[in-house]
């Protein structure tokens, strides 16, 4: 008889930011259970990915084995851990459990995507516990930077996992449930627990995280002591800190105004599942146009610089009928992601040519992470005393330097990157396997995968240009006319300021009338040496090589 192994392997968020997607089983190996824990997307940038919408993870693995998923469950409501749920949902089709504000924004995906909001089971915090096949999972409340944040409990009759999921200490986090050492507590008491996987995101900062509540003091003096207009942007997942900004600008005697629909949404969706309350009275952009300046505070989207959010926009001109203007504030109360600073930086730039004052986060004065710092994750190691750790949320040098504090602690650990199987029955975690992992993405309405070359042709287009060739052959397979080239993204002229098109055209007439009639007749080899001879003008001319397309047209005898 096989025995049964409880694994884990994540597929996404483990050696990356962003992109968390975990999975579980327990069983005989090779036929395990499973559940699946979070599904999020990442963001892409212009230098890897040019046009590309979103980045999700690749969930391949999973599709054969699909009679063997048990459930879903999302740990909290942020793009990195929700986002990918509505693309990946329609192929995977069982039941998802969430606590009611990730719930909410889960089934707003689904409505957007035409999916089945009844798939989406909202779910109370432990002691209320979800059976999955062999597992039982239960939800606990822990603070983050988002509304109704859990990790999770997962009995098997191999142990007990405490999977933290995104979290920190935070004793007042204005709004969602504050940190709580005793429910953790409670959770070993209860059973011991075998294996941790733990946040690894801020496992470099050495000083202890601050809370929320802190934050309210600073932005206050700010808003209260700006001249002109103030324009606020964070994170529009961060409930909490849109409601310290509200509440400093009413303090402030400033009228709200709210743009971007993230924001909005999420707002909208923290009142619907009762974690927001008290939130100051907002005015519509007609409304805000005509209150005085000094009496006026918008809260935007865009803290990332995405061109088509509110603050991109403000910074290129009027959005909405509003415009900033020499003498108002900007404030960026949110850190910039790795990846984002130039976008950053180009709003930032483009505020300052029209006199606006920006302010940054200025070393944490007007912003707080959600995520723990090294002297708190080494206090929940302490409280949860897990017999393993695998650390997980965070580049490969995240992760590593999770290992090494947690085994000079005792605890045995290891480092798991995407596609890592590790075997968690032991006293010890131990590589079962790797397995293929990889990204697709979003481009525009298709999913595509990271190597079909989508992408790939796209960058190389950008980089190198295109030619496009059309030559035209008769029914004796001799050419009609000469050929013609199209150019896009390339020079128009060459060496000594000689037309490039015409140098191209010039070399390709030459070949095609010296060419012999069994290369005429043969399409690939044809095609095969016009772009030979394209690139290789192009690389005398301009010193690059194109991506060059080649149309041939044959006139059919009647």
């Amino acid at each position: 008889m096989t025995a049964n192994r409880l694994i884990y392997l994540p597929l996404g968020g483990a050696g990356e930011i962003g992109m968390n997607c975990y999975v579980y089983g327990y069983g005989p190996i090779g036929r395990e259970r499973l559940i699946l824990v979070d599904l999020g997307v990442a963001f892409p940038d212009m230098d890897t990915s040019p046009g590309v919408d979103l980045i999700m993870p690749d969930i391949s693995w999973l599709h054969d084995k699909l009679d063997r998923l048990e459930a879903i469950f999302i740990t909290h409501a942020h793009e990195d851990h929700i986002g990918a749920l509505g693309h990946h949902w329609p192929r995977l089709q069982k039941k998802v459990y969430a606590r009611r504000f990730t719930a909410t924004i889960g089934r707003l995906k689904f409505e957007e995507a035409g999916l089945p909001i009844d798939q989406i089971v909202t779910v109370d915090a432990r002691p209320a516990a979800v059976e999955a096949g062999p597992f039982r999972v239960q939800f606990v409340p822990v603070s983050h930077s988002i509304p109704e944040s859990s990790a999770l409990v997962i009995d098997t009759p191999a142990g007990r996992v405490f999977h933290s999921a995104d979290f920190k200490i935070d004793h007042s986090p204005v709004v969602g449930e504050p940190w709580d050492d005793a429910r953790l507590a409670e959770i070993v008491a209860e059973r011991p627990v075998k294996a941790m996987t733990c946040d690894s995101t801020n496992v470099f900062s050495t000083h202890p995280g601050r809370s929320e509540s802190t934050l309210a003091e600073p932005l206050t003096e700010l808003i209260r002591n700006a001249s002109g207009m103030v324009v606020a942007t964070t994170f529009g997942s961060n409930v909490a800190r849109l409601k310290t900004l509200a509440e400093a600008a009413r303090t402030a005697d400033r009228t709200i105004c709210v743009l971007g629909r993230s924001m909005k949404r999420m707002l909208t969706a923290a009142e619907e599942a009762g974690v927001l309350s008290g939130f100051p009275r907002t005015v519509t952009p007609e409304e805000a146009a005509e209150i005085p300046r000094r009496n006026l505070m918008l809260l935007v989207t865009g803290s990332q610089g995405e061109r088509r959010a509110a603050s991109a926009q403000l910074s290129r001109g009027k959005y909405l009928g509003l415009e900033m203007k020499e003498g108002d504030t900007f404030l960026f109360s949110s850190k910039t992601i790795p990846g984002n600073e130039r976008d950053v930086l180009r709003v930032w730039n483009a505020f300052s040519e029209k006199g606006v004052i920006v302010v940054d986060d200025q070393g944490g004065r007007y912003h707080v992470s959600g995520h723990a710092n090294r002297p708190d994750l080494e206090h929940v190691h302490r409280l949860i005393l897990p017999d393993m750790l695998i650390p997980m949320h965070g580049e490969h040098r995240h992760l590593a330097e999770h290992v090494r504090i947690a085994t000079e602690s005792g605890i045995a650990a290891a480092v798991a990157v995407n596609g890592t199987m590790l075997d968690l029955t032991g006293d010890v975690p131990e590589v079962a396997e790797y397995v293929e992992t990889g990204r697709v993405y979003l481009d525009g309405n298709a999913l595509i995968g990271a190597l079909d070359g989508v992408v790939r042709d796209r960058i190389r287009m950008a980089l190198n240009g295109h030619v496009l060739v059309t030559v035209i052959l008769d029914e004796t397979d001799e050419p009609m006319g000469e050929p013609w080239v199209e150019l896009m993204g390339l020079p128009a002229t060459g060496r000594g300021n000689r037309p490039l098109a015409e140098a191209m055209e010039a070399d390709l007439a030459h070949f095609t009338d010296r060419a012999g009639r069994k290369l005429l007749k043969d399409d690939a080899k044809l095609e095969e040496e016009i772009r030979r001879l394209v690139r290789q003008v192009a690389m005398e001319e301009i010193g690059k090589k194109p991506e060059v397309t080649v149309v041939i047209s044959r006139l059919m005898a009647e």
